[in-house]
């Protein structure tokens, strides 16, 4: 999954779970804060990564979500339970998983075999 993209799931994981808005993802690999927008309907998921200039957005049912990310032209699948979130990204053609903890994500990218850790 690229980077900009694990943001982005970050983000609306962290805005479903928490039921809150955040406006940036502070990505500890790169050492760097990344601004966004993200609003989160009971039907619906609309949000802009200001740093790659692109929209993602998508309906909800319960609580899965299907996402499009219009950056990488490829749809999301992203699923919460609780505190705890998975999904398969059409872009690399893998899974990932992760957790979000108050305002800290952790998110593992089954393509690198890797965990990668933000804060909302």
């Amino acid at each position: 999954m690229k980077n900009h993209t694990r943001r982005a799931v970050v983000i609306i994981a962290a805005s479903i779970i928490n039921i809150k808005k955040y406006s940036s993802v502070y990505d500890y690999g790169e050492s760097k804060h990344f601004s966004f927008s993200c609003d989160v309907t009971s039907s619906s998921v609309s949000a802009y990564d200001y740093d790659k200039k692109c929209h993602l957005s998508g309906s909800r049912s319960n609580n899965n979500n299907s996402l499009f990310h219009y950056g990488n032209s490829k749809h999301i699948n992203l699923n919460v339970n609780n505190n705890n979130f998975d999904g398969y990204d059409y872009d690399s053609g893998k899974h990932f998983s992760g957790s979000v903890n108050s305002d800290s994500v952790s998110l593992y990218d089954y393509e690198f075999s890797k965990h990668f850790n933000y804060s909302v």
